[in-house]
């Protein structure tokens, strides 16, 4: 027999998992049918850490960066751990920062609060890794703009070698909270073998540099980037709602936490790096958490797109088939932010 402790967190594990499932996708709550063992092995999921120990030491402003464009709009707390970046009538082009320093390879988080406006759409909120060649290597979180009643939607991508050459790798996501509430952790892992992009340290994305890539997979050294900017051709509903500049400011919130190996400018090959980073293997339990976002969260993927070549991405064969992508965002009603887990 169980005991009645055992059942109690059973029943709160249900009851939280049952009401978190329908925020990401609503439709799928029907197909769901749990087995008891399905539910331990939920419920024991919901309750690990993940395999990456973040350094949490917020990287002050003026020690790791610096203005790039709309510098009147990028301001910083006292201490510098705190960064405020807009688009409003002054900057209606938006404004970002940039690292004093490149990274080759690395574990970097941002903590991101975004504009709270009840209509921001248009406005791309962005948290990424870029170098400044010409056939430039690319990590990005974007975050595509917003209008009340509906879901944000989170799209990372991954370039290699050049976005001119139309090989972006785009997902796109419906985030299960409110991001412009609360701030949330976004964090990149890079190294050799794989990318990994994890929200709340809750694995959501992983793009192994698998046979065949070859440059297509980044390698080399790229500075961190925040911005904002005007995507109204193509960020809200493919362009359908357009930034309203009247409606500003739209304000995003930013502090960062870094592992990175840093490059010396001075040199021209990277020293070795002092940074343990990590190899990035996910346990069983973090796969089937991924698995499990993906599932019920990803509205698109570069791998399903009939109108790309599936052959000419082969590291898309790689994905679990079972994966199947959520419908496309519908309204729901705006509520109280809670973090991802």
């Amino acid at each position: 027999m169980y005991s009645h402790l055992t059942i109690f967190i059973l029943y709160i594990h249900t009851h939280i998992f049952m009401r978190f499932i329908p925020i990401c996708n609503p439709i799928k709550i029907n197909m769901l049918y749990f087995t008891y063992v399905q539910l331990i092995i939920l419920c024991t999921i919901a309750t690990l850490k993940p395999s990456i120990a973040l350094n949490l030491s917020i990287v002050p402003f003026n020690e790791a960066f610096a203005p790039i464009y709309g510098n009147q709009s990028v301001v910083h707390s006292d201490d510098g751990k705190l960064i405020q970046i807009s688009m409003d009538q002054r900057t209606p082009y938006g404004s970002g920062f940039t690292s004093q320093y490149a990274y080759n390879h690395g574990v970097f988080t941002a903590l991101i609060k975004l504009p709270n406006n009840t209509y921001s759409a248009g406005v791309v909120a962005s948290f990424y890794l870029q170098n400044k060649e010409l056939m430039r290597d690319e990590i990005d979180f974007e975050f595509l703009g917003h209008i009340d009643g509906e879901k944000w939607v989170l799209q990372t991508n991954v370039y290699g070698n050049g976005s001119n050459q139309h090989r972006g790798r785009e997902e796109r996501y419906t985030l299960p909270f409110d991001p412009s509430q609360d701030f949330h952790n976004y964090t990149i892992l890079w190294n050799t073998g794989r990318i990994i992009f994890y929200v709340d340290e809750w694995p959501i994305r992983e793009v192994e540099n698998v046979n065949g890539m070859g440059g297509d997979f980044p390698s080399k050294p790229m500075h961190l980037y925040g911005t904002i900017w005007d995507g109204s051709d193509w960020a809200t509903y493919k362009g359908k709602y357009r930034v309203d500049i009247q409606r500003g400011p739209f304000v995003t919130g930013y502090s960062f936490v870094i592992n990175g190996c840093r490059v010396d400018k001075s040199v021209s090959v990277p020293d070795e790096c002092d940074v343990a980073i990590p190899i990035g293997l996910m346990t069983s339990d973090e796969r089937l958490r991924m698995k499990w976002f993906r599932g019920w969260c990803m509205t698109y993927s570069y791998c399903n797109d009939k109108d790309r070549s599936r052959d000419s991405f082969p590291e898309c064969g790689v994905e679990d088939p079972g994966i199947q992508l959520a419908p496309a965002p519908q309204p729901v009603s705006s509520g109280a932010s809670s973090r991802f887990i």
